[in-house]
């Protein structure tokens, strides 16, 4: 089981990621609010990190800036997700430091095989630890 911490305003589409990962195992914890997410994150120490990049107050390629700029969650691999794609986002978003991308509305399926990815990736990385 993984602990997967969750950024996203939008109740909806935490409901549905909550839905996804406890139903795939997994122990999601949700924050609405982009300014409390990097104390969440050292608080609870995620396994990976999901995040909305269009989100109020601080937004998601900041706060992906932030865990890679923090010694304790600098290694936490990060999956951003939005709703506007544009030509370059992905480039930006996986400048500031994501390893995963996924447009909304999301692909279920497609979620699932990234959520999995990204946890197998970092099973090698915690063995050597």
């Amino acid at each position: 089981m993984a602990k997967i911490l969750i950024v996203e305003d939008n109740a909806l589409n935490i409901k549905l990621f909550c839905d996804l990962l406890a139903a795939h195992g997994h122990e999601p914890q949700a924050v609405t609010d982009s300014r409390q997410a990097l104390d969440a994150a050292r608080e609870f120490i995620p396994d990976l990190v999901i995040t909305d990049i269009q989100l109020p107050h601080v937004s998601g390629l900041e706060l992906i800036r932030l865990i890679r700029a923090d010694d304790q969650l600098k290694s936490v691999p990060i999956m951003a997700v939005t709703a506007y794609a544009s030509l370059g986002d992905e480039e930006r978003i996986r400048g500031a430091g994501a390893e995963s991308y996924v447009t909304k509305p999301i692909s279920v399926a497609r979620f699932v095989q990234e959520v999995d990815s990204l946890l197998a990736r970092k099973q090698p990385a915690d063995a050597d630890a």
